[in-house]
């Protein structure tokens, strides 16, 4: 194990604060505030307010910090070659100081959970730490050996998005009523959109990873064959929340995410026609605005073009999913 450096107490801190990445906290708030809106039963008082930032605790700092600790942790010797910034690499961090970060913020999860399922009803309660309980594990063995699910190329995406997605739009639902079957269903919809975005994120790392030898989607299959998985696992859930405005009688919606699903469509026929400078348009546009800093950078051009479809999807994706809560908020339970 390497010694730990002798930093002052606010440069320690900050270096465990850096190991939970705070940046990746943000992800899971879509299925937090979504689900929370969706139950009927979100109100402005200190009870319900109290329990939203429990769970976004839960979810966020604690849940995604763990998951986010440990993988670095467990990716210590390869971030010696490619990120030897990170805590442990650079010595700001012993591997045991890594160590007890994710195992107490593991631990600080399980008690929150305890405490905030003590304010449900005893089903509700038990909902809430089965599914702590699923996350952390799937946290802990997407990063750690032996299975290491990060390593799995079909495995990999759907682990995060269940993590991400899934399970946050039921949490955010369970605290405050009985799981609505409209929850559940746009749950689903949410991680599979969300698994189809992951595997195009991997555009960025193609080189890198094809000289290390690992076996991602483009590497395998392309970066066109890519688009049409990818497009396609988006799609299909895109078109049966469509389908699902209309069948619970959201008229407004209905029209508003058939439009929408119409744009998406129209950008990722534009980048499976040009995988490598598809849609530019976009580029032009933000140029023209000034918001230089809203399509990411990337030195991959592949990615630089998911990039812009990813601000386009994104964008469209939680208008309505967010608009969608409202509505069936107001939707009387069966």
């Amino acid at each position: 194990m390497n010694r730990p450096a002798h930093l002052p107490f606010f440069e320690k801190a900050k270096a465990h604060l850096e190991l939970l990445d705070p940046i990746t906290w943000v992800g899971v708030l879509q299925g937090i505030v979504c689900g929370a809106i969706a139950s009927g039963a979100l109100t402005m008082s200190w009870e319900s307010i109290g329990r939203f930032g429990l769970l976004t605790l839960l979810f966020g700092p604690l849940g995604t910090g763990f998951s986010q600790s440990l993988n670095d942790y467990f990716d210590r010797d390869l971030d010696r070659i490619n990120e030897p910034t990170r805590p442990i690499p650079s010595g700001r961090l012993s591997e045991r100081e890594a160590l007890i970060n994710w195992l107490t913020v593991g631990a600080l999860a399980i008690v929150v959970s305890i405490i905030l399922s003590l304010q449900l009803e005893p089903q509700r309660g038990l909902i809430l730490l089965g599914l702590t309980a699923f996350g952390l594990v799937l946290g802990y063995i997407y990063s750690a050996p032996p299975i290491k699910l990060k390593t799995n190329v079909l495995l990999s995406a759907p682990a995060v998005g269940i993590s991400y997605s899934l399970i946050t739009w039921i949490a955010g639902n369970i605290i405050y009523s009985d799981l609505r079957p409209e929850v559940l269903a746009m749950a689903i919809i949410n991680a599979l959109v969300a698994i189809g975005l992951i595997f195009l994120n991997d555009f960025k790392s193609i080189e890198g990873d094809k000289a290390k030898g690992l076996k991602s989607l483009p590497v395998m299959i392309g970066v066109r064959n890519t688009y049409l998985v990818s497009f396609l696992i988006i799609d299909l859930p895109l078109i049966w929340f469509v389908y699902l405005m209309k069948a619970w009688g959201f008229e407004f919606m209905f029209y508003f995410s058939l439009v929408s699903l119409a744009i998406i469509i129209v950008m990722q026929v534009l980048l499976y026609r040009d995988p490598e400078d598809g849609a530019r348009a976009l580029d032009i546009a933000v140029q023209q605005t000034g918001l230089k800093n809203v399509v990411g950078q990337s030195e991959a051009k592949a990615h630089r073009s998911y990039l812009r479809y990813l601000v386009v999807n994104n964008g469209l994706y939680v208008l309505n999913v967010v608009a969608a809560s409202f509505f069936i908020a107001q939707k009387p339970l069966a």
